[in-house]
Order: structure tokens, then C-alpha cells, then sequence
């Protein structure tokens, strides 16, 4: 298995002996120092082409990093099992009898004895093995801290290596990343999912089913009470984040400063302190809070009973903040002009020109709004934000956005030259349309 100082080390790993299917496996558990030093890359195990062998070599990606961070960050930290191949050696299994004065007996305990010959390979692991052999090049205070695995045995010859191939792919393959909806109910250190939960729990615009549990962002038709989507719900205090730690200095697993939006991304990746998720939650409720209070239709249907959003999502369109495609925009816009301006919420939004809010508003038209079809368009997020923030105070916008939405204007309107664009955006504030 390994040598140490020209001495062939033996291990003796108590360990459950079980079957499924035709594998027979060995719960166990080994320390990291032990998954550093005894458990190889997977190399010629699975193939006998170098090509493939390359390939499955150049499979482990960066993500090793982002596990060994996890382990140097996390108090709390906790793996799934490895599922580690076996292969030469003489392993040996010493079965323990245990009986009962019931007259239970149990014959699946024992002791897995490994000669020092053994080689041994992850096949299902690969990023975990690595992420603990780097945080151990660091560092040797997790030398003893254990994780559990399940040992299988391998062959070399042809048939082995098929069986061995089947098992790699079949538990890659079928293993699911984790749901947004998942991550968004169950993650303790997204700081977003955090504090999108205890909203969800305590502020008035989200009890009651007025935020849908759904797959994607979309409301379907047939629902009549929602505000928005638990989706969308945590993307825009996601974007709210950005107000929070723009000043912030973030860092990524190699140890360097993360620039611009970025920085969400690997913030939320470790749990910040509990005064840091307290300052950030204020900011959420501020944010909703003052939403509620400058807009009467949000402020009406948050004092409802039983909540019913008919008036404000319906074939006619309504408001633009009861679609979520059109509402993540607005807290994006909103984000650039607080930031922008350094006004608060409430400053920003008694600013902001009401007419905008009606989807049936003419500058909506092909932009948010099919009127034909009377459906939402899902393809114009950025021309959506641009809009808002132009109407909000233009000289936020760069000169290359600026020109960059009137063009897009044009296209998407079939407009034949910029000052029918021009008029489009002039007519969007003077009257607004009841089409």
C-alpha cells in the first residue's frame, strides 16, 4: 500500500461488511493523514489508453481548492463518504461475533487488516481526496480528523476494469448538484439564503404564500396570490449584497482580492460573522420595508388576509413589480442608484416615476410586455434595468449604455432612426398609457 522509510506499513481499519447488488463493501473510516498518504490519483486503473487515462487525470478540476477552504473555515464541516478502490495486497477480513442474551447475533462487524501492498483509488471522492491533501500540505492540525469511506475491491483485468467504470460513472452521473431551492431552505453559510429565510419568517410581504415555491423564477398563470418566487425572491437580496460588501475586501481560495460583482459570488460562499449577516438583514429590510411604503399597491396587498395579486398580475400585464423577469431589474436598478447617488431607499423610490410600473406603459412594449400574446418577454434584463435607471437619473448610465439601450430600443421597437427613440422615451413619462 505505502512505504514509509523502507517499511511496509499494515493497517488494521475496523469496519461493516455489506452487500448491494454484486459488490460486497466495508464501512470504515480513515483519517486525512491516511487519505494523504495512502489513496492515489486514479491512473491506469481504469484504462489501459493514455489518452483516457489523461483524460480522467484532467477531470479534477479547481473545485479541490474551494474544498480545502471549506475545511479551513468550517468548524462544521462534514463529507460524504469515499468510495475507495482496492486493488493488490492480501486484504483480509477478520469477522467479529457479537451475541446477544436476546439470542441476537451479529456477524457483519470485524476488522479489515490491509498488508501495505494494497493500492488504493477514489472512485467516487477525486475532489475530496485532493482538497485534503492540499489543506494537509498547509497545515497539520487536521491530521486526525476522520472521514468515513467505503472500501470496495478492484481487479485489474478487463472485466475489473469495466466493473470499476460502470461504478465511477454511475455514482457520478446520477449524483445531482444541489438545488437552488435546496441551498435557499438549508444553507447556513450563504449569507443570502440566510437572511432570505428569516424575512420569509417575519416580514409581512412574504407570509402567507405570497412567495411561491417553484422551480424556476416564473409565475405561472394559474397562481393568484403570490408576490414572487422564492427564486427571484433570493436573487434580488442577492443583488441587494452588493450594497453591502462593495467596500468589503473578498477574498478568493488563492488568497487574492476579488473585484467587482465577483465579490457575491465568493462572499457567499463562507458564513460571515453574526454581526456582519445582522448588517446585511438590515439592509433587506430596508429595502422591502420602504418598497412597501412608497408603493401603494405593494402597501394594499401586504395587509391582506388572504393575498390576492388579480389586480396586479393579470392578462392586461399590471405591475411590473409582481413579475419577477421585471422586478430583479428593478432591485438592480435600484442598487446602482442608491449607490450612485448615495440616497437612501425610500429617497430613491419617491423619485422614481410611477407610470413606469404599469406593464402596459408603451416603452414595455416588445421590451417586457407582448401585448399580443399577452406575455411576459424573459430576454431583456439588462435594456429592462438600463430603462429604469435612465428614467430614475440618466447620468448614472455610461455613455456607452446610454447608446448602447437607445439602439437597442430601436431594434427591438423596429424604430426607423434615433429620434423616434427619442419620442418613445419622451411619450413613456408625459401620459400613461391604458392600452
Amino acid at each position: 500500500m505505502s512505504k514509509a522509510k523502507g517499511m511496509i506499513i499494515k493497517m488494521k481499519i475496523p469496519a461493516i461488511r455489506a452487500q448491494i447488488g454484486t459488490w460486497i463493501y466495508y464501512v470504515a473510516t480513515l483519517t486525512f493523514k491516511e487519505v494523504a498518504t495512502y489513496v492515489k490519483r486514479v491512473d491506469s486503473e481504469l484504462h489501459r489508453s493514455e489518452l483516457l487515462q489523461d483524460m480522467l487525470q484532467r477531470s479534477i478540476t479547481s473545485n479541490y481548492k474551494s474544498i480545502a477552504s471549506y475545511i479551513e473555515n468550517q468548524e462544521e464541516r462534514f463529507f460524504n463518504a469515499l468510495i475507495l478502490a482496492v486493488y493488490d495486497g492480501e486484504p483480509v477480513w477478520h469477522e467479529v461475533r457479537l451475541e446477544y442474551d436476546d439470542g441476537d447475533e451479529f456477524y457483519n462487524l470485524g476488522i479489515l487488516e490491509l498488508n501495505g501492498e494494497e493500492k488504493i483509488f477514489p472512485v467516487d471522492g477525486q475532489h475530496r481526496v485532493e482538497g485534503i491533501k492540499k489543506v494537509l500540505e498547509e497545515s497539520r492540525k487536521y491530521d486526525d480528523e476522520k472521514i468515513p469511506v467505503v472500501f470496495i475491491g478492484h481487479k485489474t483485468d478487463a472485466e475489473g476494469m469495466q466493473r470499476s467504470r460502470r461504478l465511477f460513472s454511475t455514482l457520478n452521473r446520477y449524483a445531482k448538484p444541489v438545488s437552488m431551492r435546496d441551498i435557499i431552505a438549508l444553507d447556513e453559510d450563504d449569507v443570502v439564503a440566510i437572511v432570505s429565510r428569516d424575512l420569509i419568517e417575519s416580514h409581512p410581504l412574504f407570509a402567507n404564500g405570497r412567495v411561491l415555491d417553484s422551480k424556476t423564477k416564473a409565475i405561472p398563470d394559474s397562481n393568484t396570490s403570490a408576490f414572487t418566487t422564492i427564486i427571484a425572491f433570493y436573487e434580488c437580496n442577492k443583488e441587494l449584497l452588493w450594497l453591502f460588501i462593495k467596500d468589503i475586501d473578498v477574498l478568493n481560495i488563492e488568497g487574492n482580492k476579488v473585484r467587482g460583482r465577483a465579490k457575491i459570488k465568493e462572499y457567499i460562499r463562507i458564513r460571515p460573522t453574526d454581526e456582519d449577516i445582522n448588517k446585511f438583514k438590515t439592509i433587506c429590510q430596508s429595502f422591502w420595508g420602504d418598497l412597501i411604503n412608497c408603493f401603494t399597491a405593494l402597501y394594499d396587498y401586504s395587509l391582506m388576509d388572504i393575498p390576492d395579486s388579480r389586480e396586479y398580475r393579470n392578462r392586461n400585464g399590471g405591475l411590473l413589480l409582481f413579475r419577477p423577469v421585471a422586478l430583479i431589474p428593478f432591485v438592480r436598478a435600484t442598487v446602482r442608484v442608491v449607490q450612485s447617488k448615495g440616497t437612501s431607499f425610500r429617497e430613491a423610490f419617491s423619485q422614481f416615476p410611477s407610470q413606469l410600473l404599469h406593464l402596459n406603459n408603451t416603452i414595455w412594449r416588445n421590451i417586457l410586455w407582448n401585448a399580443d400574446k399577452r406575455t411576459m418577454i424573459m430576454n431583456n434584463k439588462t435594456l429592462t434595468e438600463r430603462i429604469l435607471i435612465y428614467f430614475w437619473d440618466r447620468a448614472i448610465l455610461t455613455d456607452k449604455e446610454l447608446i448602447d439601450m437607445k439602439e437597442d430600443l430601436r431594434s427591438l421597437r423596429q424604430l426607423s432612426d434615433m429620434h423616434d427613440v427619442e419620442d418613445l422615451l419622451d411619450s413613456a413619462i408625459e401620459v400613461h398609457s391604458n392600452e
